[in-house]
């Protein structure tokens, strides 16, 4: 490149004739006229194409790549892999060859899709109140000392860009009704039009076009709180770009300063504080003032949400005889009433309840574990075994569910257990939780163990004169503190004749 730049200048501004310049650098002269004939400011070299021994086989590798790129990143072959496959072929050239050959048509496939495999794109604009996008978005989190991988939902509206995030540990419908209620509640109200894409939870099935079949469930959360839903094209996130771009800037703004929580409860709170005061630092996109101040503006354009949605997914179990149904591989306890019968089971993101009959039998913490290889839990209330046990008090010795009982009620059934009739006794005393206050029974064993009484007949008597004390109502005499004489009698003896009238008396 120097070389020729000084070729140029001796020959145009200096004047030096081509056999000065031949002699000075040594170039033959035929070079030097053709470099300045050409009027070429930088060297141009033509590599000759020569063959190749893998020629006769670029067609066949090429197909074999077309194939791998559309497999799995895992299932994929390698370029040592192809290369034996092709020995296997014929091929007697180097690895390096066939090497060279992948890496320029990657280089090819990947110049293709940053020009027309990209698509040309019209900028989309929304009105105050409009419309709202959602997408998942996957992060990890430190929760109660473990790291846990959870289930991020984003929310935003589509004109004042405000977005909330909410962490839930699965994709579910019940998560899916809990964090749009929750979006609901903290953008202030719900607009006309949601848009998705088509998620499990929301769609059945794609039709042609824009057609869905649509979640029962989920056009039960629609119509409660009366926003259209709107699902994109397959493969085509470009449709809701704001909140795919929000997915990504969450991951670098938010999740890297994550600290470690107790449990999900405290995550979700910081995650919505952390949220709002995004808003406040952020300048929105097409305004000249923060995401907080357009807010503000759009807000009384959303219809403010009534009720929250009861986001519930509900199966029928059949209770088992051991007075159990089965979750998610845990099993949870169920009234003994309900043995053998079936059950309507509500799943909540948090917790499950159980209903029959129109009534609520009980309601059990959720228990969600990721973990494979791990064995289901069993939650058991012994209170929902209790009818069992007055058939059967023997099982109070080994039943599982009365290894949860209360200090005071353990501590009475060691004592119990000793005596002839003991586990009969203990599950009548158990019993008595039907009838009256579970606190009132166990504070009249505290005092049966501390009078050293241990029987059932001296628990009842202290049931019976805890629960009298509390209905003997003593009413409060408000009586002065000395008495005021309103009239002064007079003094009359007068009087006293009148008793006498005619009547005589003796002397």
């Amino acid at each position: 490149m120097e070389l020729l730049s000084v070729i140029r200048r001796w020959h145009r501004r200096d004047h030096l004739p081509i056999r000065e310049i031949e002699r000075r650098t040594g170039l033959s002269r035929n070079t030097i006229r053709k470099y300045l004939r050409a009027e070429s400011i930088e060297p141009r070299f033509q590599v000759p194409e020569r063959p190749s021994r893998l020629d006769p086989f670029a067609d066949k590798l090429r197909g074999w790549l077309v194939l791998e790129a559309a497999r799995s990143r895992k299932n994929r072959r390698t370029a040592r892999r192809l290369y034996e496959d092709l020995v296997a072929l014929g091929y007697d050239g180097s690895y390096g060859r066939v090497a060279a050959f992948i890496r320029q048509w990657k280089h090819e496939q990947h110049q293709a899709r940053q020009t027309t495999g990209r698509g040309v794109f019209v900028p989309l604009c929304f009105q105050p109140g409009e419309a709202f996008q959602f997408d998942w978005g996957e992060d990890w989190a430190v929760i109660a000392d473990r790291r846990v991988k959870l289930q991020v939902a984003h929310t935003k509206l589509s004109f004042s860009r405000a977005f909330i995030l909410r962490a839930y540990p699965l994709q579910t419908h019940e998560m899916l009704f809990d964090a749009l209620t929750e979006a609901f509640r903290v953008l202030g109200g719900v607009p006309r039009r949601g848009i998705f894409d088509n998620m499990k939870t929301a769609v059945d099935r794609i039709g042609s076009g824009k057609a869905r079949q649509v979640n029962l469930r989920f056009m039960a959360l629609a119509s409660h709180y009366l926003f259209e839903p709107t699902f994109c094209n397959p493969a085509a996130g470009w449709e809701k770009g704001q909140i795919e771009k929000t997915v990504q800037d969450a991951r670098r703004q938010i999740w890297q300063d994550l600290p470690a929580f107790p449990d999900l409860g405290a995550l979700n709170a910081w995650l919505e504080a952390r949220c709002l005061d995004r808003w406040e630092r952020l300048r929105h996109a097409g305004l000249p003032c923060s995401v907080s101040e357009v807010h503000a503006s759009e807000r009384p354009h959303l219809m403010v949400p009534g009720r929250p949605f009861d986001g519930f997914v509900e199966q029928t179990k059949r209770v088992s005889p051991t007075c159990l149904i089965q979750f998610e591989g845990n099993r949870y306890s169920v009234p003994a009433s309900f043995a053998n019968r079936p059950v309507s089971l509500r799943v909540y993101p948090d917790k499950l309840r159980i209903i029959a009959e129109g009534q609520v039998l009980c309601v059990h913490d959720r228990i969600i574990t990721r973990s494979h290889g791990v064995p289901g839990r069993t939650v058991y209330d012994w209170r929902h075994y209790l009818a069992v046990i007055q058939r059967k008090p023997g099982a109070l010795r080994n039943g599982a569910p009365f290894t949860e009982l209360p200090a005071a009620f353990r501590t009475l059934q060691d004592q119990l257990l000793r005596r002839p009739g003991g586990d009969r006794e203990m599950a009548e005393i158990l019993a008595l939780v039907l009838q009256h206050d579970e606190q009132a029974v166990l504070c009249a064993v505290e005092l049966a163990l501390e009078d050293g009484v241990a029987t059932k007949t001296h628990v009842l008597n202290t049931l019976h004169r805890l629960i009298d004390a509390k209905r003997t109502v003593v009413l409060r005499l408000d009586a002065p503190q000395a008495l005021v004489l309103e009239h002064e009698p007079c003094a009359d003896t007068g009087r006293y004749d009148i008793l006498r009238g005619d009547s005589r008396h003796a002397s």
